[in-house]
């Protein structure tokens, strides 16, 4: 990213010499991250973000041509897709929640049910962000498919492109957000995929840049970053599932020895491979989080735009959580750079915190 900060500084959207050369950066990032998504590079905007990449979904699909049209979603969704579509719902878009199971899960055959003729977008995560919970996307597509040909499937592959083949084909997409923090690139960057002939209102207006989709100068520095994050993530797949596998492995083996009534909030043949989410029960989420971030350990009580809100996590809520159950559940995260002996020496700092809570 170093040379885009200084010394290829033009204006990707200028014609003179340096414009050129940042133009040049930022299309061969697009057509990098293309690749990595088997999509085609024109299909690729770049966006501040993932909440961005989620508001233009939903917003963009749900506005599109100047109709207000319907937006279905599940009521586990990220903030960026719930609190967009609350917001069309004041506008008069006809918005439908699905619920999850207990595992919190989505079923593809109650996703179609809501679809009806004036919906323009459905929107279903790939992994949930706080639990770890893998939804059965490209199930969910064909049967939106099989039932509203014309209505466009987008997904948030935020927390799933780490560990998981991300392909729009194979998942059966019209839209994909991603962000790159979430797999070593850049903060505040990010894209949205859009299959050629989806139409989007944009979000941001002004000098027409993306083809006119998200307008606004290019961070020419942070798409060069994030095409090489994804390239390195997706080098790292094999040996990532693996490390950090045995990683969570470890730490829950630790917490099981020691806390025998510990409980998994996720099937655990269907949950990604960089999360634990448990419940303690007796052990108040808050007071624990505290007590271990003195330890140098940093854990969260839901996602992390939420770590430290008053209210209960929705999530867990539409799970069927109670206040209490939900108020004894922590997050635990772990990254590229984690180790086996990590996860036994998180498992350590709990269990001597809730031995002393308890």
């Amino acid at each position: 990213m170093a040379p885009h900060a200084g010394e290829i500084y033009g204006n990707a959207s200028g014609s003179h010499g340096a414009a050129r050369a940042a133009k040049n950066a930022l299309e061969e990032a697009r057509e990098r991250t293309a690749a990595l998504l088997g999509a085609q590079p024109l299909e690729i905007l770049f966006t501040g973000g993932g909440t961005e990449a989620d508001n233009l979904a939903v917003q963009g699909a749900a506005l599109a041509v100047g109709r207000r049209r319907g937006v279905v979603t599940s009521a586990i969704e990220h903030e960026a897709v719930l609190e967009t579509a609350e917001v069309l719902s004041s506008l008069g878009c006809p918005v439908s929640l699905v619920g999850v199971d207990e595992a919190g899960r989505v079923n593809p055959g109650e996703v179609a049910e809501f679809v009806t003729e004036d919906t323009a977008v459905v929107s279903i995560m790939s992994a949930n962000n706080e639990t770890g919970v893998v939804q059965p996307v490209a199930a969910i597509s064909k049967a939106v498919k099989e039932s509203h040909a014309g209505v466009a499937m987008h997904t948030d592959a935020v927390q799933s492109f780490i560990s998981r083949e991300t392909d729009v084909d194979d998942l059966g997409v019209d839209m994909l957000s991603l962000a790159g923090h979430k797999f070593g690139g850049p903060k505040g960057m990010g894209l949205l995929y859009v299959r050629s002939g989806v139409g989007l209102e944009p979000v941001l207006h002004g000098g027409g840049q993306e083809l006119g989709r998200r307008s606004g100068t290019h961070n020419v520095m942070g798409a060069v970053g994030l095409a090489t994050a994804m390239e390195a993530t997706v080098a790292d797949r094999e040996r990532f599932n693996s490390r950090v596998g045995e990683s969570r492995e470890r730490f829950e083996a630790g917490l099981r020895r020691s806390i025998p009534d510990l409980e998994i909030n996720a099937p655990l043949d269907g949950r990604l491979v960089q999360h634990s989410h448990v419940r303690i029960p007796g052990v108040r989420n808050e007071t624990l989080l505290v007590r271990l971030d003195g330890r140098g350990l940093a854990v969260a009580t839901g996602s992390s735009c939420q770590s430290g809100a008053a209210t209960i996590s929705h999530v867990l809520a539409a799970m069927g959580f109670d206040d209490q159950r939900a108020r004894q559940c922590l997050r635990f995260s772990f990254g590229w750079t984690t180790t086996p002996e990590d996860g036994e020496r998180a498992a350590e700092m709990v269990v001597a915190e809730v031995d002393g809570l308890r």
